[in-house]
């Protein structure tokens, strides 16, 4: 059995633990609260610009413009939106995996291209030879604005234009609420139609583009792709800081668990040590009155 001296040094460290992992529960609680209000101003937009897309998806006379063309798939790129850092619980493993069943699932020869968001996609992709990773991007803010993604945007757009790449799937966390997020693997190049959207299934396949359908379509279309990339973002980010959160809270209450465990051990050993000490007492007076 430990002895009291170590046991007050465990207790003690386990203590200095837990006023880390409740400083950080705290810090994420409120990096969550500011995040979430800041992705509510778009996600309205967002939505809007979804719906869009799927409605000009299913479009016919769409079909021949660059955004639209479905063509062989021989070589993809993704986009993973992971964290700097870790102490998120699974938050970075769940992309990692989702990330690792898409290249399982993969029927193309080439060395599948990444754009990584965060240090810890980039870190994964950099071990593994069969992938090209193309650049990192570590160092938006807590709110980043548009113009922070604006430089991915350009990138895989044109190289979709330049037919350098057939296919872009964003992999990121969707909040659905504090306690419960989901990876998505989402294909934002080409425009597809989503057939599980009965809303669009609903609309009328005609359609007039004033002044004319050149000259509105890349526009439109960029800025579509453009919605979608940013309002990922802003849900990785309420993602990464609700399970941080929560990881810290699971963290701080076991800490809380752990004192409690060593310091009944204590006063099982202190207490042990007491009636030693009497009962040695007790047999030297004995021997004394002999």
């Amino acid at each position: 059995m430990a002895t009291t001296i170590t046991l007050k040094r465990r207790i003690n460290s386990v203590k200095s633990i837990r006023q880390i992992t409740k400083a950080l529960q705290l810090v994420a609680a409120s990096k969550l609260k500011r995040s979430q209000d800041y992705a509510s101003l778009s996600r309205e937009y967002a939505l809007l610009a979804e719906k869009l897309s799927h409605y000009l998806a299913s479009l016919n006379e769409l079909e021949k413009y660059t955004y639209f063309q479905i063509r062989p798939i021989k070589q993809q790129l993704y986009i993973i939106i992971s964290s700097n850092s870790g102490l998120a619980g699974a938050y970075n493993s769940n992309l990692i995996r989702q990330f690792v069943y898409q290249l399982q699932q993969s029927n193309s020869n080439n060395s599948p291209k990444v754009i990584a968001i965060g240090n810890k996609a980039a870190n994964y992709c950099r071990r593994l030879k069969e992938i090209d990773l193309m650049a990192v991007y570590n160092d938006f803010a807590d709110q980043p604005t548009a113009n922070d993604i604006r430089p991915i945007l350009k990138t895989v757009v044109e190289m979709f234009k330049e037919l350098q790449i057939d296919q872009v799937n964003l992999i990121y966390t969707k909040s659905i609420s504090n306690i419960n997020q989901k990876v998505i693997n989402q294909v934002i190049l080409p425009i597809t139609l989503d057939e599980d959207d009965n809303t669009v299934k609903n609309l009328s396949n005609f359609t007039n583009f004033e002044p004319d359908i050149e000259s509105i379509i890349d526009e439109i279309s960029f800025r579509l792709v453009e919605a979608n990339l940013w309002q990922a973002l802003l849900d990785s980010l309420i993602s990464e800081n609700a399970m941080r959160m929560l990881a810290m809270k699971n963290a701080t209450d076991n800490a809380k668990d752990l004192i409690d465990d060593y310091t009944l051990t204590l006063n099982t050993v202190r207490q042990s040590k007491i009636t030693q000490e009497l009962a040695e007492i007790s047999g030297g007076v004995e021997a004394l009155k002999q």
